[in-house]
């Protein structure tokens, strides 16, 4: 019987009041989570912790403008709010996954030396890393490193996440709050709003996002997820002076589909070249890239294909 605990005993039933006298004395009491904010007292928000709804920045966007432009404030000890449409894609890259190359490798350590993020990411989580134009002066020696995607967006992540002044909101921001010519704040889609001394906008790919992929054409931020069509319009009232930029997107592989014996493989550099001041070597293994050429069947099949290029046909006029 008391092996299988049976209910019928008093000893059990007393256990079990004793029980769930302790488990009720666990549970959260009157005060001790904090109210919610005016504008989230639907019963959707009654028991979330609501953050701070006033700084003195706010970041739209969590690429790599915008996680640089939020820890940068946050480190100044301003209270910063870094806005994104989805948390797990901070930092994405998604074209090519590499950082710095001729003239951007300068650009990278320029942002390091100014106390930036990207160089010190790059460094902790790449997995091939080559000095170009080596066999030119020194001057022009440029750093390149091909990156981990999932790695470098959960290392940027972590780091943003460990700044005591930065607050990371997912959300789409509508519209900002103008009083005059001053912008005071942002509006959320889903109806909140956040104050905020001054808002710094990190554009990227997502205001009125526009993708060709052969001659179709859609509106998307990243390949795959919604642009940001609201800002995008409210910007275009303001009278600011704005253009279209257009990003290349090279063909993803899958490398079980290929013959790697075709190919020239390109190793990295037997002592990496780090892009942050701070890292003092950079000893891990490093993958091989590989090289491949076109033929005469390849040419002639771009010859005959440009006139439907969107790059070519006008179907494009961002430049």
């Amino acid at each position: 019987r008391q092996a299988r605990g049976d209910a019928r005993d008093p000893r059990v039933a007393r256990r079990r009041e004793d029980l769930d006298a302790v488990r009720l004395s666990q549970l959260p009491r009157e005060g001790v989570l904090p109210p919610a904010a005016s504008q989230d007292q639907d019963s959707h928000f009654a028991t979330i912790i609501t953050m701070q709804e006033k700084y003195d920045v706010v970041v739209v966007g969590a690429g790599h403008a915008g996680c640089e432009a939020a820890r940068a404030c946050a480190r100044m000890g301003l209270r910063t709010a870094m806005v994104t449409m989805n948390l797990d894609l901070i930092a994405q890259m998604s074209c090519n996954p590499a950082i710095g190359g001729i003239a951007k490798g300068h650009l990278v350590r320029e942002i390091d030396a100014l106390g930036g993020l990207m160089g010190e990411v790059a460094d902790a989580v790449g997995i091939q890393f080559r000095l170009l134009n080596t066999s030119r002066g020194p001057a022009v020696w440029s750093p390149r490193a091909q990156m981990d995607k999932k790695m470098y967006r959960a290392r940027m992540r972590e780091v943003l996440e460990q700044e005591p002044n930065l607050r990371i909101k997912q959300a789409e921001v509508a519209a900002l709050a103008i009083d005059g010519r001053r912008a005071h704040g942002v509006y959320l889609r889903d109806g909140r709003s956040i104050e905020a001394g001054a808002v710094i906008v990190t554009t990227g790919t997502f205001l009125n996002g526009l993708a060709h992929v052969g001659e179709m054409q859609y509106g998307c931020g990243r390949n795959g997820e919604a642009p940001s069509q609201l800002l995008g319009d409210q910007l275009r009232t303001l009278g600011l002076r704005w253009a279209r930029f257009k990003t290349g997107t090279p063909p993803r592989l899958d490398r079980r589909t290929i013959d790697w014996t075709q190919f020239e493989p390109q190793a990295g550099d037997a002592v990496p070249t780090p892009f942050s001041f701070l890292t003092a070597r950079i000893d891990r293994p490093q993958i091989e890239c590989h090289i491949g050429y076109t033929t005469e069947a390849t040419r002639r099949i771009l010859q005959e294909a440009i006139p439907r290029s969107p790059l070519y046909s006008g179907q494009i006029e961002g430049v």
